[in-house]
């Protein structure tokens, strides 16, 4: 049950990225470094920022969004 709901939050995210602005979204050079870094991070789990709370996947979508870490240990 548990990865029937994971894999639907999965599929809710992408479906919001996808329907963002052109004009709002991250480049995809710039997505990618960002998910990277979020992954190396000690405050990501299941995906979820433990600062903010938010899918790091959705907030890297957005070209304005920045990491919500204290400026001296910003991730991007």
């Amino acid at each position: 049950m548990r990865e029937s709901a994971e894999k639907d939050v999965y599929e809710d995210i992408r479906s919001r990225i996808d329907r963002l602005p052109e004009k709002d979204k991250a480049d995809e050079k710039q997505y990618a470094l960002r998910l990277e870094r979020c992954k190396e991070c000690e405050n990501l789990l299941s995906g979820v920022c433990m600062k903010c709370g938010c899918y790091v996947e959705f907030r890297a979508a957005f070209k304005r969004q920045r990491c919500p870490l204290p400026s001296s240990d910003k991730k991007w």
